[in-house]
């Protein structure tokens, strides 16, 4: 009988594209099988209500599309855009390329190639908490900067540069992940990112900052969106469009060459060897002990610790952001700490929490660990974040300095509250050890994320209006409320844990 040479392969290029796009189809399919259907569509349904809501109702406050405050957001937005693609790079080099459709281990034994891997993270950007805020914030100020008369054009453009921006973010980090796993690419890459900073520190500090920012190609962009629909609106737009199509072909290029490379660093965290330590006097000591090494030994949390942290902070210094603006920073880092792994904290241990369970400490003790380890996290990220953004806020009044700190604590109990929760109610089995892992399935980081980014920004505007008032105990006042029902819920949350059978339930799942 006659045989053919036989291969998964596709023999032309296009066909190969497309055929990673279906994947791609595929593999949504097969995740959004593995979350609560009803969670999710209430999650996805909030999305859209503040994002519609944030590009309609800034147009038509009082004093949009004025000479004052309108007029000098108008004059900042080819910052703010060019803002928007730094967030995005620094996001996906952070996570090694893009957040991954389906993890690694589970896609061994099946034909996916780099370019639906690459088309995936494309589609998983939003999940970052950071990414969220940024873009409800960009085209909040482009509608209110141009008025009820101008503002559909301005938000059209605007959203289409986020997705391009958020597409040459990617291709930029797919290339850094690539240089990163060569010979000598992780010194190659820390070498960089500290001339980067030396170089934005030097012009900040020789007031040519202004300068640089002015002769961006973003002004350009947005010159274009302002003018309204027209022939000059519909070139920026194809403009826009092109580089986004580009972007999104030429990043599987990098994304093929990053595959054929082993993740260095994943790899030289699993194979260490770490000396032992003196034995604890204390149970909670020594499971404090390992919670501690599973999270800061993971490349994962120290890439996101590192962009949550220093990012917001060189941010909001080189802007010199006010004592009365710095209260949504807590909120957003807290909020992005959590989308790392704090949402499905049990599931660090994988198959380890079968073992972890035959240990002679009581549940409560493990509790109680999980949460301090995670509330550490959450303030070490949120602490840097603040301590840069202060060293050029000046000399902050009482109203001020109080209505921050109870930002602070306040927020970073809501979080924890809500991480251990959602831990407890939704486990998922998650491989954490490579850079690209999310704790749950797309659409349930969707849900976590804007469930996430409603609750702390509304308790930042809050706090953000007491540090105007002069009374400071004021703030005090308002944050121990809440406070004490973010308490609760956690006390609550260990209760959960304590019990036998829902303490079984996660432990078999994350194990799974």
């Amino acid at each position: 009988m006659p045989t053919a040479a036989f291969s998964t392969e596709p023999r032309s290029l296009v066909r190969g594209q497309w055929w990673a796009v279906q994947d791609v189809g595929h593999l949504l399919r097969l995740r959004a099988g593995t979350v609560r259907r009803r969670r999710t569509l209430v999650g996805l349904a909030v999305f859209v209500v503040i994002t519609v809501g944030a590009a309609v109702v800034p147009a038509y406050l009082p004093g949009a599309a004025g000479d004052g405050y309108a007029f000098n957001l108008l004059l900042l937005m080819p910052t703010a855009f060019a803002g928007f693609q730094l967030l995005t790079l620094a996001s996906a080099v952070a996570s090694g390329g893009g957040r991954e459709l389906v993890p690694r281990d589970q896609l061994v034994a099946y034909p996916v190639s780099p370019t639906t891997d690459h088309l995936g993270a494309l589609l998983l950007a939003p999940l970052n908490i950071a990414w969220l805020l940024q873009c409800w914030l960009l085209i909040g100020s482009a509608a209110y900067a141009v008025g009820p008369a101008a503002f559909v054009p301005m938000v059209i453009g605007t959203f289409l540069w986020v997705l391009a921006a958020t597409a040459v973010g990617q291709v930029v980090a797919w290339s850094i992940e690539g240089v990163r796993r060569t010979a000598h690419g992780i010194a190659a890459v820390r070498v960089l990112a500290i001339l980067g900073i030396g170089a934005a520190g030097a012009l900040q500090l020789s007031h040519r900052l202004d300068d640089v920012l002015d002769a961006l190609p973003t002004r350009r962009l947005v010159m274009g969106l302002d003018a309204g629909f027209g022939w000059h609106w519909l070139l920026t737009v194809l403009v826009i469009v092109g580089v986004f199509v580009v972007a999104v072909a030429l990043g599987a290029v990098p994304a093929h060459l990053t595959a054929r490379l082993q993740p260095r660093e994943e790899l030289r965290v699993e194979s260490g060897r770490y000396r032992a330590r003196p034995t604890t006097s204390s149970d909670l000591g020594a499971v404090l002990r390992v919670d501690r090494a599973s999270v800061w030994r993971a490349v994962p949390m120290r890439r996101g610790l590192a962009v949550l942290a220093v990012g917001p902070g060189l941010v909001s210094l080189a802007g010199d952001l006010p004592w009365n603006q710095l209260t949504i920073l807590p909120g957003l880092v807290a909020s992005g700490g959590a989308l790392l792994f704090g949402v499905n904290a049990w599931s660090l241990e994988t198959r380890g929490a079968l073992w972890r369970e035959s240990l002679p400490v009581s549940p409560g003790t493990v509790f109680a660990a999980r949460a301090w380890v995670l509330m550490e996290f959450l303030f070490v990220a949120s602490g840097i974040t603040l301590g840069l953004a202060v060293l050029r806020a000046g000399v902050p009044t009482a109203a001020e300095l109080a209505a921050l700190l109870c930002t602070w604590v306040v927020v970073i109990l809501q979080v924890l509250g809500a991480s251990m929760r959602w831990s407890l109610r939704s486990p998922y089995a998650v491989d954490l050890r490579s850079a690209r892992a999310t704790p749950a399935p797309p659409l349930a980081m969707v849900g976590y994320s804007t469930k996430l980014a409603a609750s702390t920004t509304v308790t930042s505007l809050v706090f953000s209006g007491l540090s105007q008032v002069e009374a400071w105990p004021l703030s005090v006042l308002v944050a121990a409320p809440l406070v004490g029902w973010s308490m609760l819920r956690l006390l609550k949350a260990r209760d959960g844990w304590v019990e036998p059978a829902t303490r079984a339930r996660v432990v078999m799942t994350v194990a799974g």
